[in-house]
């Protein structure tokens, strides 16, 4: 992996992993049909360090994860203009790793419901009963990060 060139402006590993766990949605990016590629805005969860999405049964962005599995996924935590400055406040954190489909039933069912926890905490039976009611169509994408950068403006750090 390279290496930022700006790096007095990286985040720690643990601010990494609090932008991670603050973050609503972010982009996943694919190597897409004829490796073009193909970025696609996600909402996601982060359990025991992976991050795990929802999938449609069938579209493009599985068929780019089963043709090749690595991926990289963005989000951004902040990005505050500052027009008299010329520039922009900014923290953001990137991803980079393999996706696989979950196939195990136990880790399908973990991340699902951490999924929905995270978007409507609280409602564990009624969660519970639409996760069994929509079982078979629920398919799980696990991100394994293999490598995790963040980045923020210089006017932010020490805050």
């Amino acid at each position: 992996m390279r290496q930022m060139r700006r790096f007095k402006q990286a985040l720690t590993p643990e601010e990494c992993a609090a932008v991670l766990d603050r973050g609503t949605s972010g982009v996943l990016a694919v190597i897409g049909d004829g490796g073009c590629p193909y970025a696609v805005p996600l909402s996601y969860v982060r359990l025991d360090g992976k991050l795990y999405f929802h999938f449609a049964m069938a579209g493009h962005k599985l068929d780019a994860i089963r043709a090749d599995s690595r991926v990289s996924f963005c989000v951004i935590d902040q990005d505050r203009i500052v027009p008299e400055e010329y520039t922009s406040y900014f923290r953001s954190v990137i991803v980079f790793g393999t996706a696989r489909v979950v196939g195990d039933p136990v880790e399908k069912r973990r991340s699902i419901d951490a999924l929905c926890a995270k978007y409507r905490p609280g409602f564990e039976a009624e969660r519970a009963a639409e996760i069994d009611g929509s079982w078979d169509r629920f398919l799980m994408v696990e991100l394994a990060p293999e490598h995790i950068t963040g980045k923020q403006a210089k006017e932010l750090m020490g805050r």
